[in-house]
């Protein structure tokens, strides 16, 4: 009886094993589902990487832009939304963005925001490359004629008026040489084929360059030069879910609603860049390194000054190489050195020094070739500081060299002169003496004794004219 009571359950317990597999297999199944529809959303992109691009276009921020947009595109993002405003910024440093952004797999929305934002200049191209363009109400874009240096007043320096009886107003300006008309003409061809290749307004984007127009963000949307204007990063998510855009060589619907947004802040390399290529510090770089090694120099084995000055040197030297300069700028700093340090070798009362503070001053007022623009501009109350330091410089050697003409020779045969010593034995008119913890050979016009005090009258050579010292007391 026991042992069929035993069968039994463990019949059972066989029938009842499969039914508890069975629930067990159904939950793993469950969970990897859900598991495997969280890891398609993320790998299909459901998240909009927001960057920021808010002040002028710089080294810095080109490249925080392009390490950004290949962030988007290793997470597998569905769209990169690029805030901007920016009073515009270096060509050079603009092209990068550009060429990132149509070498983006994933589609790039410029966004100028907040109310009062502007993509003027460079910020504009960007714009028109831009997969989708997007405002905010109450800002603004255009004025993206390039900007040469030393002009008349122009944009290229200044056109000459033509009376071809049309009002002058409606004609746009023109360029006054033809490095001007080659600047703008690229400019022009630029922005229009990417114009072209949006399919945004291209006779006003030509306009922008060459008659620096400007629209607000209704008039942009009434004349097809954005796609719409939108509140915020969400209403532009919204407003462009269902757009064509064409990534490569493939038209691409867009499905931005309810995407997640995720914000890439600027790191600390982006940090360190906008630092070092701001003008300005990069100017303070090169005047502490110069000087530096310019003390070092006066005082061999000091090994600070030379240490500070050599680093800062080489970062100088760093934003110079990713900073469009100018090569009379710098011919200019490399002539104020050289008068500098030929002030202090060869002192000329600060004939020299004053030039080369001069020259210092011109080369830097002119270093960097980046138009005045807004943020990549070197301060004049630097410049003045850097002249007031130069001349103070120039006058604090030219007041050594004064004081040392006239001052009391310290070494050498002459300060030998006028010092008193003793005399070590003596015979005749000739013997030796102690002067100067050294033993001299000494000749005197009258006998001397051991022990007595004489003084150093002459020079000859290695022998000494000397004479006694009367002691006080002594008659």
């Amino acid at each position: 009886m026991r042992a069929q009571n035993i069968q039994a359950r463990t019949a059972r317990r066989s029938r009842g094993r499969p039914g508890r597999w069975r629930v067990l297999a159904a939950g793993l199944l469950v969970l990897f589902g859900i598991f495997g529809l969280a890891a398609s959303a993320q790998d299909s992109g459901r998240v909009a990487v927001v960057l920021t691009l808010d002040g002028a276009v710089g080294p810095a921020s080109a490249d925080y832009l392009k390490r950004g947009i290949g962030q988007a595109g290793e997470r597998g993002a569905a769209i990169i939304v690029l805030k901007m405003d920016t009073p515009g910024g270096l060509d050079t440093s603009m092209r990068e963005i550009i060429h990132a952004i149509l070498a983006s797999p994933v589609p790039v929305a410029s966004f100028v925001t907040p109310s009062g934002a502007r993509a003027a200049s460079a910020g504009t191209y960007i714009l028109y490359a831009s997969h989708v363009a997007a405002m905010t109400p109450g800002t603004n874009l255009g004025a993206a004629t390039p900007i040469a240096i030393g002009g008349g007043g122009g944009p290229f320096g200044g056109g000459q008026d033509r009376d071809d009886g049309k009002d002058p107003k409606d004609k746009p300006a023109e360029p006054a040489n033809a490095a001007g008309a080659k600047a703008i003409n690229d400019a022009v061809a630029y922005i229009r084929g990417l114009a072209e290749m949006r399919g945004r307004n291209v006779d006003w984007a030509e306009q922008a360059v060459r008659e620096a127009a400007s629209l607000t963000a209704t008039d942009a949307e009434r004349e097809k030069v954005i796609d719409f204007t939108a509140t915020s990063v969400e209403d532009l998510l919204a407003k462009a879910d269902g757009m064509t855009v064409r990534i490569a060589h493939a038209d691409v619907v867009l499905a931005t609603g309810g995407l997640s947004v995720e914000t890439i802040e600027p790191d600390w390399r982006t940090r360190f860049l906008s630092v070092i290529t701001n003008p300005n510090i990069a100017l303070i770089f090169m005047m502490v390194g110069i000087y530096g090694l310019v003390f070092e120099f006066m005082n061999p084995g000091a090994l600070v000054p030379g240490t500070v000055g050599a680093i800062s040197l080489v970062l100088g030297l760093y934003s110079l190489a990713v900073l469009p300069v100018s090569y009379a700028g710098i011919g200019l700093i490399v002539l104020g050195v050289a008068l500098l340090v030929t002030e202090i070798l060869t002192p000329s009362f600060g004939v020299l020094g004053v030039g080369g503070a001069a020259a210092l001053v011109l080369g830097s007022a002119i270093l960097f070739d980046t138009g005045g623009m807004p943020g990549l501009a070197v301060s004049w109350p630097l410049l003045a500081a850097l002249g007031v330091a130069s001349l103070l410089f120039s006058l604090l050697t030219a007041r050594l060299a004064v004081t040392s003409r006239h001052g009391k020779v310290v070494s050498g045969a002459e300060q030998m002169l006028g010092s008193t010593g003793e005399v070590l034995n003596w015979e005749g008119h000739s013997g030796h003496v102690f002067v100067h913890s050294e033993r001299w050979r000494a000749v005197s016009s009258t006998p001397l004794s051991v022990g007595q005090t004489v003084r150093v009258e002459a020079i000859d050579g290695l022998t000494l004219e000397v004479t006694a010292v009367r002691q006080a007391g002594m008659s």
